[in-house]
């Protein structure tokens, strides 16, 4: 089960960081992603992290401007979003999964086994 906090309302250029906490016995071995989805699209890939040794993924649209980090003791995944755009505008979803298929594809939302609830996030132009 997965629980993403930390959305809200900001002006363009500032930030924000959102959490995901997992209740998993082995937190450490899951791969964990964050997507995002306006009204009527698809859910887009954001970024993710790898179970075992931490590598990270971004999106090209993301990458500079935002952070995923772990911390495997608290079994919570974070999202560090710098210079947000009105574009960064949706919700955001984090998911986990402890497949190869996690570790290998994902970017892929078929990759992943759990999804957490989602967190508005609003900027402002």
């Amino acid at each position: 089960q997965l629980q993403a906090s930390g959305g809200g309302l900001v002006q363009a250029g500032g930030s924000l960081s959102l959490s995901c906490v997992a209740s998993a016995r082995t937190f450490s071995i899951y791969t964990v992603g964050w997507f995002r989805q306006d009204p009527g699209k698809e859910r887009d890939f954001v970024a993710a992290i790898r179970g075992g040794r931490d590598s990270t993924h971004y999106a090209d649209s993301v990458k500079g401007r935002f952070t995923i980090s772990r911390d495997n003791a608290k079994n919570t995944v974070y999202l560090q979003m710098n210079s947000l755009r009105s574009e960064d505008t949706a919700v955001y979803y984090c998911a986990a999964g402890a497949r190869l298929d996690s570790r290998a594809y994902p970017y892929r939302r078929d990759s992943y086994d759990s999804w957490g609830q989602g967190t508005q996030v609003t900027v402002s132009s």
